[in-house]
């Protein structure tokens, strides 16, 4: 069986439970939440790999971050997935045909007011990105067995807005992985359990 077979056979299970942190409202987050795609690009090798980005520290929001590449959905995208592999495709120069889709993972609610599509798609290893230098500092790709087990999924809290927020933080080397990218990978771990 291929990567893609095993990955869409996950995708299509339904057996488990999407991640709300204690103290969010999914209804709250929903209501006019702006809809955007990430892709989680995921290569093609023996132990296989998901494809991250560090956000410049000149963005307006969340600078510095680590996150999929994506977006928000644009009127002239067709769809989700549409959307995951143009933001992909500008942010790192990832050639929209070198992706295999796969399908579409859990729907993500951001408390920042995105209701975000995590498209999964298979790539061939070590391909060559060129980061768009207004949007991302660097491309890197992190072990997809580190990132989805659980062990490594850290469960913390800070005041933000005036609440106290639980998020999921996953630290790889010198990266810090959390908020909704981290909460995406608790979801991914939860459908691809094949991994462990």
């Amino acid at each position: 069986m291929t990567l893609a077979e095993r990955l869409r056979a996950a995708l299509m299970a339904d057996d488990h439970a999407p991640v709300l942190l204690p103290g969010d409202n999914a209804e709250t987050f929903s209501h006019g939440a702006a809809p955007a795609a990430v892709l989680v690009a995921i290569t093609d090798r023996p132990e296989p790999g998901v494809i991250l980005t560090q956000r410049t520290d000149t963005m307006r929001r969340h600078a510095g971050q680590v996150a999929f590449p994506g977006g928000r959905i644009d009127p002239e995208d067709a769809d989700a997935t549409a959307a995951a592999l143009r933001e992909a495709e500008e942010e790192i120069a990832l050639p929209r045909d070198a992706v295999e889709v796969v399908g579409a993972a859990d729907l993500y609610l951001t408390v920042t007011g995105y209701a975000v599509t995590p498209v999964i798609g298979v790539i061939a290893p070590d391909l060559d990105y060129h980061p768009n230098e207004a949007e991302v500092a660097d491309v890197f790709e992190v072990p997809l067995s580190f990132v989805l087990d659980p062990a490594n999924q850290v469960q913390a809290s800070a005041e933000w807005q005036g609440r106290t927020r639980t998020y999921y933080e996953i630290n790889w080397r010198d990266r810090r992985i959390w908020g909704a990218t981290a909460a995406m990978m608790v979801n991914l771990s939860r459908r691809l359990r094949w991994v462990a």
